[in-house]
C-alpha cells in the first residue's frame, strides 16, 4: 500500500492478485482505501469576489487522445471491433458506477480513472442529465430553494436506464442537457456514440435496481460531509449563481436528510469504497487495474477469423456486379495498368465511379407517378420512394466516390468515417465518425474504393446499424472487391446490398486483392503509402 495509507477490508468476497493486474471478484463486499492528507476547507471555499461562472450544461467529458483539424476531431487512438465476425456484437461497453453524495468527488474520481486509464473512446456520463423538467410551480420552488433535487423523484429513471442500457450496447445514444439555471433540458441534446468504457456517476447511482444491473463495477466515493459542504457552496454559487443563504438553506432541508436516507445506506452496495475522491490514488490505481484487466479479456480478432475463413459457397444473391461491357472492361484495363499516369488513373477511375453510382441508384425503392408534359399530356413514370439519400465514405479513399454521388444525387447529404487498421494486431480500429443527423430515416450509399478481407466494410456497416439504420436500407458500394470481403459482408449483414464492378478471385498472403487494382488511396492522391488517413487496401498492405 502506499507510503502513509491504509486499506481497510470488510469480510466478503474481495480476492486481489496484483501481480497479474487482475481483481477477482466473487461476491465482495466493500473495499476501503485512505490515503494521508485532508482537503482544506479554506481553499475549497471561493475567494471573495470571484466572479460567478454559468454552467449550462451537466455533461463533463475528459477526452481521449485526438487531433482536432479546422473540420475534423480524429482519435489518434482508434476503438477495436465490439462484434464478432458474424457482425453481431459480441462485447458490451464496460459500465463502471460512481455513487456518492452531493459534492464528494465523483466527478473528479471519474476523470482520474479516465486519465489514468489511457484507453479511447471512453464516455463520462452525469446523471445529473436526468433531471426532469420542472413545472411552472415546480420553478417556483426551485427559485426559493424548496424544490428537492435530491428525492429519487427528481430523476427521470426511465430515460435514464434506456439510455445507459442503448449505450452499454454499443448504440448511438441522444443525452438531454439540463440547464441548472432554467431547471428545464435545453433543445439541443449531445450524441453520444461508440464507448469503450462508459463512467456513470450520480447520488442516485445505486437507487435503482434496473440501473444496478447494468453496472459491471459499483464505486462509493465516501467524503466528509463538512468537506462537501464546502465544496456544494463553491460550486452553486460560482457555477449555478445560487446565495449562500439559499445554497444552505437547502442543503439543511433537503440534501443532508437526502443523503443519510436514499444516499449512504448504497454504500453496502459498493464493490470498493473510496474516501477522500480524487485524491486517493490507491484506490484508483486498483480501479484502473481491474477495468485493464476486463478489456483485455474482451478483445477480440475479426479480422484474423474473415482472413482464415474457408469461403466454398456461390457469391451471394446480394451481390450485383456492373455488367462488364467492352466500356468498363477497358476502363479496367487503365486503371490496373501499373504504367498509367496518375491523371489518367483519376481520370478513368472517375468515369468508372460514375457508372457504378449510377448502377447503384437503380436498386433504390421507387413508387409510380403520373406528370403532366408541356405538350398537356400525362406521363406514367417513378420517382425515389424513400424519404431521403446519405452517401457515407469510408476515408481516405471512399471519399473520392463523393463527386460521383454528388453529381447524380441533388442535395445528397454526406457523412464519413475513418477506420484504420492496428498494426500490432491486425485490427481494424475506428478512429473518426461524422454522420447526419436522422440519418436512420434515409437510404446509406455507403462507399470504399476497394473491399480485400471486408474488415473495414464491416466495421462501418456495424456503425450505420448501431446508428439505427435500417440493414435493408445499406447499400455498400466499392469500384473493386475480393470474393473473401463479398463473402465476409454478406454472411454478417444478409440484407446488405453489395454493388461493384468487378470481383477479384483472392488475396496473397499480405491480404492484398489479386489480381488488384495496387494501391488505389496511393495512386489517385499521388503518395507514396506514409499517409496516416488511408482506406482498408492501403492498411492492409502497410500491415503485411
Amino acid at each position: 500500500m502506499a507510503s502513509g495509507g491504509r486499506c481497510r477490508l470488510r469480510p466478503r468476497k474481495v480476492r486481489l492478485e496484483t501481480g497479474c493486474r487482475k481483481i477477482m471478484s466473487c461476491r465482495s463486499d466493500s473495499l476501503f482505501f485512505s490515503g494521508s492528507g485532508e482537503d482544506s476547507l479554506d481553499r475549497l471555499l471561493p475567494p471573495v469576489g470571484a466572479p460567478r461562472r454559468k454552467s449550462t450544461t451537466s455533461l463533463s467529458k475528459t477526452e481521449p487522445p485526438l487531433l482536432r483539424t479546422g473540420t475534423r476531431t480524429i482519435y489518434t487512438a482508434g476503438r477495436p471491433p465490439w462484434y464478432d465476425e458474424h457482425g453481431a456484437q459480441s462485447k458490451e461497453a464496460f459500465v463502471i458506477g460512481l455513487c456518492g453524495g452531493s459534492a464528494s468527488g465523483k466527478t473528479t474520481v471519474a476523470n482520474k480513472i479516465i486519465e489514468a486509464l489511457d484507453v479511447p473512446w471512453v464516455v463520462l456520463l452525469s446523471m445529473d442529465s436526468f433531471y426532469k423538467d420542472l413545472h411552472p410551480e415546480e420553478q417556483a420552488l426551485a427559485a426559493s430553494n424548496d424544490y428537492n433535487f435530491d428525492h429519487p423523484g427528481a430523476f427521470d429513471f426511465e430515460l435514464l436506464v434506456a439510455t445507459l442500457r442503448k449505450l452499454k450496447q454499443g448504440k448511438s445514444v441522444k443525452i438531454p442537457v439540463y440547464d441548472f439555471t432554467t431547471h428545464r433540458r435545453q433543445k439541443d441534446w449531445k450524441n453520444v456514440y461508440g464507448a469503450s468504457v462508459i463512467i456513470f456517476e450520480g447520488i442516485m447511482a445505486f437507487a435503482d435496481k434496473d440501473l444496478l444491473q447494468l453496472l459491471d463495477m459499483k464505486i462509493f466515493v465516501d467524503t466528509d460531509s463538512d468537506i462537501r459542504l464546502v465544496r456544494r457552496l463553491r460550486r452553486d454559487i460560482t457555477e449555478r449563481m445560487r446565495d449562500i443563504e439559499g445554497v444552505i438553506k437547502q442543503y439543511n432541508k433537503f440534501v443532508k436528510p437526502a443523503f443519510e436516507q436514499y444516499i449512504e445506506p448504497t454504500m453496502r452496495l459498493a464493490d470498493i469504497v473510496v474516501p477522500r475522491g480524487g485524491g486517493n490514488m490507491v484506490a484508483i490505481d486498483l480501479i484502473v487495474q481491474h477495468v485493464h484487466s476486463q478489456l483485455e479479456e474482451r478483445e477480440l480478432s475479426v479480422r484474423a477469423l474473415l482472413a482464415s475463413a474457408q469461403q466454398t459457397q456461390p457469391l451471394p444473391q446480394t451481390l450485383s456486379v456492373l455488367e462488364s461491357t467492352p466500356q468498363v472492361k477497358g476502363l479496367h484495363t487503365i486503371i490496373r495498368n501499373k504504367e498509367t499516369s496518375r491523371d489518367e488513373f483519376i481520370f478513368y477511375s472517375k468515369r468508372l465511379m460514375r457508372l457504378l453510382i449510377e448502377h447503384a441508384l437503380t436498386f433504390l425503392p421507387s413508387q409510380p407517378c403520373k406528370v403532366q408534359t408541356p405538350q398537356g399530356h400525362e406521363y406514367e413514370g417513378h420517382r425515389y420512394g424513400g424519404k431521403g439519400i446519405t452517401g457515407v465514405s469510408i476515408l481516405r479513399a471512399g471519399e473520392t466516390m463523393e463527386p460521383a454521388l454528388r453529381a447524380v444525387c441533388k442535395d445528397v447529404r454526406i457523412g464519413k468515417i475513418l477506420i484504420q487498421t492496428n498494426l500490432d494486431s491486425g485490427e481494424p480500429e475506428l478512429h473518426y465518425l461524422r454522420l447526419p443527423k436522422d440519418i436512420s430515416e434515409d437510404h446509406v450509399i455507403l462507399m470504399d474504393s476497394t473491399v480485400s478481407t471486408g474488415a473495414a466494410a464491416m466495421m462501418a456497416v456495424r456503425v450505420l446499424l448501431d446508428h439505427e439504420v435500417q440493414e435493408e436500407k445499406i447499400l455498400l458500394v466499392s469500384l473493386l472487391m475480393a470474393e473473401l470481403g463479398v463473402h465476409s459482408v454478406a454472411y454478417a449483414f444478409p440484407k446488405v446490398k453489395i454493388i461493384t464492378t468487378a470481383v477479384d478471385k483472392g488475396l496473397d498472403d499480405c491480404l492484398h486483392v489479386i489480381p488488384g487494382i495496387g494501391d488505389f488511396g496511393d495512386r489517385y492522391f499521388g503518395t507514396d503509402g506514409s499517409d496516416r488517413w488511408s482506406d482498408e487496401q492501403d492498411q492492409e498492405q502497410s500491415s503485411c
